[in-house]
């Protein structure tokens, strides 16, 4: 059985676990020893089991996840059905949230369930096989990414580097110092173990649906570029795009983050999803549903638009004008990249898709995402009345995003080999855009925005550039509508925008009520 199925079917496995009623579990005969938690991580069929529930466990924090990075950034405004449709959204794109923050609270606890679950195999597991050495070097991968998360949003979260024991459940606030080095030397043991397996080629899609050494080597060149640290990120990022196992995707655009190109060259990480009938429901997200058109405002489709959209969306993520105009400022209204990206209003109404009489689009100025619109040929089933079947892997880090940190490790380390030109004009290249002469870091900003917008990396990236003031400032402050007619402003915000409070999310209140040994973050 290949990889693949094997991680697959484990999944489903364990959420028919999870479905099985109460009785049916329990009524099981009782014969001797029934054994401890760690019986079961002894095999290498344990070691594949806890692998299950740990993936199972990363890809659930998917949508929480790509929703709160997604909403704090510039690249787009929350919208719905109506104004109040997603209170908790819409407080986070304008920044009036407060500490009781469910999403705020949910991305917390999500991160250190997929702490609990890699704690589970590294306290357990013997790595006495290489299966069981692979479980263990994935769990080191996730503990990092995880922890990854959690000091770049909350920068003061506690570093948990073990299973806990009931006496130690109330640990204190970690400095992010704490948890950069701890990062560091989860992806270098990951790495150092030397059994993560590197693709066969870059057209390789088999071995990529695991954690392979040069994803370990991305993440911890990512760290780097974080911290600072611009010489060890461009050697190991370097070193990573040298290996020749990755590429940039050089068919069609239009279809990089569609299910025609799962496991491409270009996917480093993704959430694995599969087109099987028989296991819809274990594929279920609400990723698309909510991040695609408000279709209930909007004309059935007609011509080409009718035979390709998965109709059915619910409009919570639409583009904003300033992003829009970035893209037209760094490669004009007919960029290729741009039209594979966003599209107009005249130009959907030229496609066959046109806003009802009498409806207003809520936070919306015209402009449509096209990049992760739902198309139904990315569908397990095409359920129009609730679009959340589709059997895309859910994008984590392309090698777009490596060679852009690379292109930042090398401008911000003196640039002495030309390294970041070569870098950047890789990306414009494939944009159909001409080579630039020099890189600047503002070249690098611009090309980040552009090629990764709405992939979970603006707002982390913002806030450590200390740009976030300036992008952010304004967010929320006017509530923009769309109707046949043209922009409108359908709200107005006295508390909105992003604050230095803003720099790290709060921890959240429950936390801190069960726990008196956690302080909040500053300003909060």
């Amino acid at each position: 059985m290949k990889a693949k199925h094997i991680v697959i079917c484990l999944v489903g496995f364990f959420t028919l676990l999870s479905t099985t009623s109460c009785e049916e579990r329990l009524d099981i005969p009782k014969h001797g020893n029934m054994g401890g938690q760690e019986d079961g991580y002894r095999t290498d069929e344990d070691a594949m089991r806890a692998l299950a529930n740990l993936y199972n466990a990363w890809g659930g924090t998917y949508y929480n996840w790509f929703m709160v990075s997604n909403l704090l950034s510039d690249d787009i405004y929350c919208g719905g059905g109506n104004r109040g449709d997603n209170l908790e959204m819409e407080q986070l794109n304008e920044y009036n949230f407060n500490t009781d923050h469910t999403m705020v609270r949910d991305l917390y606890s999500g991160m250190y369930g997929i702490v609990y679950n890699a704690n589970l195999i590294l306290t357990f597991m013997e790595p006495d096989t290489d299966a069981k050495k692979r479980a263990v070097a994935e769990a080191h991968f996730f503990r990092a990414w995880a922890h990854f998360q959690l000091v770049t949003f909350f920068g003061t979260a506690p570093k948990v580097d073990h299973l806990l024991s009931s006496d130690e459940y109330r640990k204190s606030n970690s400095t992010p110092e704490e948890l950069w080095g701890f990062i560091e030397q989860d992806l270098t043991d990951a790495i150092d173990m030397n059994i993560l397996p590197s693709k066969s080629s870059k057209e390789d899609p088999e071995t990529g649906i695991r954690i392979t050494r040069e994803v370990a080597q991305a993440m911890l060149g990512k760290a780097y570029v974080f911290q600072q640290k611009y010489d060890e990120a461009a050697q190991i990022l370097d070193t990573v795009i040298s290996s020749d196992k990755y590429d940039l995707y050089q068919g069609d655009y239009d279809m990089l983050l569609h299910a025609a190109c799962n496991g491409s060259c270009e996917a480093m990480l993704e959430v694995q999803k599969r087109n099987d009938p028989e296991q819809t429901w274990t594929q279920f997200t609400m990723t698309y549903l909510m991040i695609g058109w408000r279709t209930s405002m909007l004309n059935n489709p007609t011509g080409a638009a009718e035979q390709e959209i998965a109709w059915g969306t619910y409009g919570f993520m639409n583009p904003r004008k300033g992003l829009y105009d970035a893209f037209v400022e760094r490669e004009g209204a007919d960029g290729y990249r741009l039209n594979s990206t966003l599209r107009t209003y005249d130009q959907m109404v030229d496609y066959g898709i046109s806003i009802k009489p009498g409806e207003t689009l809520i936070g919306h100025e015209g402009y449509f995402l096209w990049k992760n619109r739902a198309l139904k040929s990315d569908c397990i089933i095409d359920a129009s009345y609730f679009q959340g079947f589709q059997y895309i892997n859910l994008r984590v880090m392309r090698y777009a995003e490596v060679l852009l940190l690379a292109a930042e490790a090398h401008v911000q380390s003196g640039d002495k080999k030309g390294l970041a030109k070569e870098y950047v004009n890789k990306i414009r290249s494939r944009a159909h855009l001409a080579p630039l002469a020099a890189v600047t870091m503002d070249d690098v900003k611009k090309e980040k925005q552009l090629e990764l917008c709405m992939e979970c990396v603006r707002f982390q990236d913002l806030v450590r550039w200390g740009d976030a003031e300036q992008a952010l400032g304004q967010q929320g402050k006017e509530i923009p509508g769309y109707t046949t007619k043209g922009r409108e402003t359908i709200a107005t915000n006295t508390n909105y925008g992003f604050q230095p409070k803003h720099k790290l999310l709060p921890i959240p209140q429950q936390e801190l009520e069960v726990n008196p040994n956690m302080q909040q973050n500053e300003l909060w």
